[in-house]
């Protein structure tokens, strides 16, 4: 494994004089006077995963990677990834993975949308959604299981019902799930992946004429062989991963989620938190009906300013009365709502996590254009409970060259509750002002607790073009899987690639998962 150190002055000299900006009751510290648990990486550019001394990984599945009998394949650019112990096992279980998209066209369909033939769209349909893998750890090393009765896929030809008061767009269920980002686990172990930018796939609808009309300039171009509702996307699909059942879930609103973290109320009802990954779009709450369903409730919105969420209910607000027929036409055209009832614009609002230890809700606002280093928000819920109606927020944690990062994403805490961080830098700005400090991206480590509390230090460095995704912890804190999204995106063309990860040489890059282990990991995360 090739690593690259920083010793602690050049490391200094990088990140300045003062570490974070931070909100609450945490001292503002310096670099100088606050030693990091760990000698922590460099930023890189080298075209492998750059680990901290003391960590290494597994390769467990990659690209194209036959998973069963049937044929079925691992999917493209893989994203969010949750694990389910088999028999309580931490070292044997179910990988959930989500496929985000097909956008790195010369691993996919190597031709521009107006290019592309009708096998090409039929090939693509078949690298989205999401995929179910049993991997196991019997001999110190994560592999996965080939051809178990557990592996198997969900893509954009999947039947998947939906959960709703009426039909979506004349229909009970909707062909396939896609643009599946981050996600979440439920109290009950079943499975949320999200679909974020469904408008790449079949366009989107307008209704800014009174009238329903299909907007056909999608970026990836299904539209022009498939005949697909575009409100069909857009929601939070519940997976079982013991049986692949799926269904979408339409009280939760039809927007870019970006995830779905699950906590519960006081009352035991559960609650999700999620954002939509747009510039000045929205964070959102779903209160369940019920404590082990998510079938039912009220979505609300958040007012950042005020401190409130307000409901996105036509039962309590007559402006939502007078723009909608019913409820699910609201829940469709979600945005439209939130933006009605005075919803805050945030910085592109994508992965949520609650602190396990303080019940605080972290926020990653990757970025804004006028912010470009994104932040990380904190909410803390008025007495603690996820069911309050209102919250206080502040900054927890601000980007940029004085902290070593930019454009927070996916958050994950480990079984000690300290918070973990992947950035995403998009492919086409890296190396490019204001982000060439910061080179390839990285994941990042924040103590919650003890010394260094609040400071970001750089644990791993990505391939060039790929963005780090989906970390999640095993149960005993050995293992943290990692996925290696879209390396080499930033190539110039498919003769001139910026990475051949994870095989070398000349190969074409493949997104990946990894397990990263070691005695670090079980310095800071072992339980």
């Amino acid at each position: 494994m090739k690593k690259k150190m920083i010793n602690r002055r050049a490391f200094l000299q990088f990140m300045g004089r003062t570490a974070v900006v931070t909100a609450g009751a945490r001292p503002a510290l310096s670099l100088a006077t606050t030693p990091p648990p760990f000698l922590p990486i460099a930023p890189a550019t080298d075209d492998e995963v750059i680990l901290a001394e003391g960590l290494g990984y597994d390769l467990l599945v990659s690209w194209g990677d036959l998973l069963n009998s049937k044929g079925e394949r691992f999917g493209f650019n893989n994203d969010y990834t949750a694990f389910f112990p088999l028999d309580g096992n931490p070292g044997d279980g179910l990988l959930w993975v989500n496929h985000e998209e097909v956008l790195s066209g010369y691993f996919a369909s190597p031709r521009a949308p107006a290019q592309k033939t009708r096998a090409d769209i039929d090939r693509e349909v078949l690298e989205v959604g999401g995929s179910i893998v049993r991997i196991n750890n019997a001999d110190g090393r994560w592999r996965l299981v080939q051809d178990d009765r557990y592996n198997r896929r969900l893509d954009a030809t999947t039947n998947i019902p939906f959960i709703s008061a009426e039909p979506v767009a004349g229909a009970d269920a909707a062909i396939g799930t896609l643009g599946n980002c981050a996600g979440g686990v439920t109290p009950w172990q079943t499975l949320l992946t999200c679909e974020e930018n469904f408008h790449l796939f079949y366009g989107d609808v307008s209704f800014a004429s009174g009238q329903r009309v299909h907007e056909q300039d999608s970026i990836i171009g299904w539209e022009r062989y498939l005949e697909r509702p575009p409100e069909h996307y857009g929601w939070v699909v519940e997976v079982d991963p013991f049986t692949g059942a799926a269904h979408k879930l339409t009280a939760l609103g039809r927007f870019a989620h970006e995830g779905a973290t699950v906590t519960r109320a006081r009352d035991g009802r559960a609650v999700v938190y999620m954002g939509d990954d747009k510039t000045d779009e929205h964070i959102y709450k779903f209160i369940a009906a019920e404590p082990d369903s998510l079938h039912n409730g009220v979505l609300y919105v958040a007012d950042t300013h005020g401190g409130r969420w307000l409901p996105l209910a036509m039962d309590q607000d007559k402006r939502l009365q007078a723009a909608f027929k019913t409820q699910t036409e609201l829940l469709i055209r979600a945005r439209e709502a939130a933006k009605l009832v005075g919803a805050t614009p945030q910085d592109r609002p994508e992965d949520i996590e609650t602190d396990p230890l303080t019940g605080a809700v972290l926020i990653a606002l990757t970025k804004h254009p006028q912010r470009p280093y994104g932040s990380i928000l904190k909410l803390e819920e008025q007495d603690n409970d996820p069911g309050a109606t209102t919250f206080r927020a502040g900054t927890f944690l601000a980007g940029g060259p004085h902290n070593g990062f930019a454009c927070p994403d996916n958050l994950v805490f480990d079984p000690r509750g300290n918070l973990w961080f992947c950035t995403d830098v998009s492919s086409h700005e890296l190396y490019k002002p204001p982000y060439e400090p910061f080179k390839n991206n990285g994941l990042f480590y924040v103590p919650m607790s003890g010394t260094g509390t609040g400071f970001p230090w750089q644990v791993a460095s990505a391939p060039p073009g790929a963005e780090l995704t989906g970390p999640t912890f095993s149960a005993d804190g050995r293992t943290l899987f990692l996925s290696v999204q879209h390396p080499g995106e930033d190539s110039p063309s498919a003769d001139k690639l910026s990475s051949h990860w994870p095989d070398g040489g000349t190969a074409l890059p493949k997104p990946s998962v990894i397990g990263i282990a070691g005695p670090l990991l079980d310095e800071l995360t072992a339980v």
